[in-house]
């Protein structure tokens, strides 16, 4: 769809090549942030008059910009897509009524475009009309996110997360412990912001040569230091709402040759297959996974390969670009 033009409306300005309306939303509470904020975009009547689109898209079944959209759809003239990772087969957010009746209505959109196959069976067992749900993975970019001309010899293992309790940060620390008793020389470098800064900010205070704090960095900065590292690794844990469901970050690790260390959490096995170590919620078998690959080069090389492979065959940002307009194209 190369005559496409896209108008994003958010608090902060997108990347990539759209329109960018800075948009307010009105808040009363500031939780449920995971499955979709409980929030309404201020401004979306006034774009939608101005813009008169032919599409309208929103993130979640369960978001009150979905509901808002839907209201609006028939008056509007536009078709109504929803973009969904929903992953849990009974989320519990849908009980409560705001959110409930947004999923009431997003039953009507055009087209549900699913981010992961488990949220494909979400909208089966929740009595969707299938006929109008496409799935098309996330992209990543393959030229940005390549690997270095050699994998590392120098045992560093990434972490390219938000610093928040479900993404185990925590976990990671403690598995790096384990780790340098094996490997004194192994350092871990932490890239993000998130409550548990302090957390890492202490660690890498008393272990200045074990850990290091990256801080928040752009999509280039994340790329040269996933090539720079022999190991990526996160540790996610469910929270009430939310599991892991498929972790942009292990793409982008991916594709950049690196081997994977991660714990099972919700559907993340999507993303993350073997010869990758997906292992159970506990830092010692975290620990076992990293030191394979640390102290196994070929293990390491050889998954690193397999992960470029897949990457650049099955997310792809261009390929999955493409795919992502063939969906729209076949509801006009």
């Amino acid at each position: 769809m190369p005559e496409t033009h896209v108008t994003a409306l958010a608090a902060d300005e997108p990347v990539g090549e759209m329109s960018w309306v800075p948009t307010t939303y009105r808040r009363p509470v500031k939780r449920f942030i995971e499955a979709g904020a409980f929030a309404w975009a201020e401004n979306l009547d006034d774009e939608l008059a101005r813009a008169r689109p032919d599409w309208a898209v929103s993130l979640e079944l369960c978001s009150l910009v979905t509901g808002q959209l839907s209201r609006r759809r028939r008056s509007g003239g536009f078709k109504q897509a929803v973009v969904t990772w929903e992953n849990m087969p009974r989320q519990p957010l849908y009980a409560l009524p705001p959110y409930r009746q947004a999923v009431e209505s997003a039953r009507s959109a055009d087209l549900v475009l699913c981010m992961v196959d488990a949220a494909l069976d979400h909208l089966d067992l929740n009595g969707f009309d299938l006929e109008r749900a496409r799935v098309v993975k996330p992209g990543v970019d393959t030229e940005l996110f390549s690997p270095a001309a050699e994998l590392t010899d120098r045992p560093r293992v990434v972490f390219t997360s938000p610093l928040a309790p479900n993404k185990g940060i925590d976990t990671v620390l403690d598995a790096m412990a384990h780790v340098r008793r094996h490997l004194p020389e192994a350092q871990l470098v932490v890239a993000g912001r998130g409550p548990l800064l302090p957390l890492v900010e202490e660690a890498a205070r008393r272990m200045p040569d074990s850990v290091v704090l990256a801080g928040s960095l752009d999509a280039s900065g994340v790329a040269d230091l996933l090539r720079s590292a022999r190991v990526f690794t996160t540790a996610p844990r469910p929270t009430w709402k939310w599991t892991e469901q498929l972790g942009l970050a292990y793409l982008e690790a991916q594709a950049c040759g690196l081997p994977v260390v991660t714990t099972a959490c919700g559907t993340n096995d999507e993303a993350v297959r073997p010869p990758n170590l997906v292992v159970e919620d506990d830092a010692a078998a975290l620990a076992d996974g990293l030191l394979h690959f640390l102290e196994d080069d070929n293990a390491a090389r050889e998954t690193g390969r397999a992960n470029r492979e897949r990457m650049v065959a099955e997310h792809d940002i261009v390929t999955q670009t493409r795919r992502l307009g063939e969906a729209f194209a076949e509801f006009e």
